[in-house]
């Protein structure tokens, strides 16, 4: 199932890939991601109208460092201001490009971004097409449609590569099920056989069976974690089968690259939510969670995290996937 992954002349080491994950997956989280065996990491979603206004807060979004290769995911539905994005030297460092057209939030959708491009389809081409004359690699991650009656997986796979896309990813799941069900195996197989560009599977993937299910039943050329990655970094590891750091150290390691970029408030917030994922079946786990939103500086939560990742799991199984 893991390969090595050739992207219009961009190779990633193995074809298991981080997904952009808005509030979440900043320089500090990619690389740490990179480290327990990601093959490509995403940038959180990044806003292309707030780089053309020139927010300093959009810019941060797109930090990187020594990560390669390394992506982007932006969104929008203005051609002519997605173009100017790709062209830009906010994006200069970046091997490859992705479009958001997945993204059901309704803040998103309201304003015509995201999956609403899925019921645009002359838009959604323009948009494609326009940041493909960028020059850069584009890539598109998007839904097998808007609702079960609007399923246009394999419709939309291929607009996407006419109009210069070279992988796509496709999420297993229609726009009204959010995050929730079981992934149409189906609908991404059916994107995968209407394409000769790669094709990214999404949704569901928890471990490495659900990973080789996944490809199993799709003939995807590979897959991408989302909240998995958050309850369970370590999940990279499991599905390439490499030996899996523990929580307390990965931890640690995260908080000090945080602190270190972002400064203390920042870090003391964003890591007391990542310590509660990570808090996901160890036994005590719910008062953990509340020391730890309580902890206001770094010192108070170290402690907290010390402790938490100290102690025993829950006895039985956890269930990673609610």
């Amino acid at each position: 199932m893991v390969h090595e992954l050739n992207i219009a002349g961009m190779v990633c080491p193995n074809n298991v890939f981080l997904a952009p994950l808005a509030g979440y997956t900043n320089y500090p989280f990619r690389t740490m991601c990179m480290r327990l065996g990601a093959g490509l990491t995403f940038t959180e979603m990044v806003s292309c109208k707030g780089l053309a206004y020139g927010s300093e807060e959009t810019k941060k979004l797109l930090y990187c460092g020594s990560e390669s290769p390394k992506a982007a995911q932006i969104f929008g539905s203005d051609p002519a201001i997605m173009r100017a994005a790709c062209e830009s030297e906010d994006l200069a460092p970046f091997d490859l490009i992705d479009i958001n057209m997945g993204c059901p939030m309704p803040k998103i959708v309201g304003n015509g971004d995201g999956n609403a491009l899925m019921e645009d389809l002359p838009l959604a081409e323009k948009v494609i097409s326009e940041c493909a004359k960028s020059g850069k690699r584009i890539s598109v991650k998007f839904r097998i449609g808007v609702s079960p009656e609007k399923k246009i997986a394999a419709e939309f796979a291929r607009l996407c590569e006419g109009a210069g896309a070279c992988m796509i990813t496709v999420h297993g799941r229609t726009r009204d099920k959010l995050y929730a069900g079981a992934p149409d195996y189906a609908e991404i197989a059916a994107a995968k056989n209407a394409v000769g560009i790669p094709v990214i599977a999404n949704g569901g993937i928890w471990s490495k069976s659900d990973a080789e299910k996944m490809t199993e039943r799709t003939g995807a050329d590979g897959v991408m974690i989302a909240r998995a990655a958050l309850c369970r970094p370590q999940t990279f590891c499991d599905i390439l089968g490499t030996e899996a750091p523990p929580m307390r150290e990965l931890f640690f390691r995260q908080l000090d690259e945080t602190l270190a970029l972002c400064g203390e408030r920042f870090a003391v917030v964003f890591m007391r939510k990542m310590a509660a994922f990570y808090c996901k079946g160890v036994k005590g786990a719910a008062e953990y969670k509340r020391r730890l939103f309580s902890a206001d500086t770094v010192e108070a939560l170290r402690a907290v995290a010390d402790e938490a990742f100290s102690a025993p799991p829950e006895t039985g199984e956890a269930d990673v996937s609610s």
